[in-house]
This record gives C-alpha cells, structure tokens and sequence, in this order.
C-alpha cells in the first residue's frame, strides 16, 4: 500500500485551495461528479489532497458554521490479490467497514471509522 491523499473538509474551500496552489504549488485538476462541492489538488500528477465543502455534507452546529477538520487519509491497494487479502482482514478481525464506487472511474472504496472523527480509506482501481 501506498498513501494515497488526505481530504480536508471546510465551510470555504476557497482560501485552501488558493493558499495549497498559490504556495504549496499544487493545481487543480479532474474530480469525479460526487454531487457535493469541493476540488481535488495535484501534486506530480496524482490528486493528493481532497477538498470538501462542509455544508454539503456536514449540518452546522446550531448559529455556527461547521468547523474546518482533516476528515480522512486513503492508502491506495494495488492488484485483486492485495484488495482480497485485505477485506479478508478486515472480515477476520471482525472491523466493521462501508464500500462505495467512484462515479466514472468505477475506483473501489473500503471505509473504516476508527473512532470518532477518524476514517481510514482504502481504495483501488480494481474493476
């Protein structure tokens, strides 16, 4: 496994984007259609880091806005064999977990919540 990106989710995308491209030198580049608002942020090629608009999905706490956090980090699984050993482990120790598919590129998704506030994603572009 690899790591893959870390996603942070906020009420304005907008200054973290324009601080991770003006200084961190990252660009903005293809994101599939998840139907929330938000960018995906490029290094080398690779969309590392994950930006999501928290009120899209995210209530805010009662006469505030939600507050910006780091929501996840995804290792990147690659090859059926790796992918299969994988939820074979998660079934052996009995971790509860959800899946999910990318829109379009029909990428594999395994989330596990760790404890609260902290999901760990694995993913693969197996088909």
């Amino acid at each position: 496994m690899k790591l893959d990106h870390a996603t942070i989710v906020a009420p304005d995308c907008a200054p973290m984007r324009q601080f991770f491209t003006d200084i961190a030198g990252m660009t903005v580049g293809p994101r599939p259609p998840f139907g929330i608002g938000g960018c995906w942020l490029y290094l080398d090629g690779a969309p590392v880091l994950h930006l999501i608009e928290s009120g899209s999905v995210l209530a805010a706490p009662a006469g505030g806005r939600a507050a910006t956090r780091i929501d996840h980090i995804a290792l990147r699984v690659s090859g059926e064999a790796e992918w299969q050993a994988l939820l074979a482990r998660l079934h052996e120790h009995g971790v509860p977990f959800s899946e999910a598919e990318v829109p379009v590129s029909g990428e594999r998704q395994v989330f596990v919540q760790l404890a609260p506030g902290v999901v760990i994603e694995f993913v693969t572009s197996l088909h």
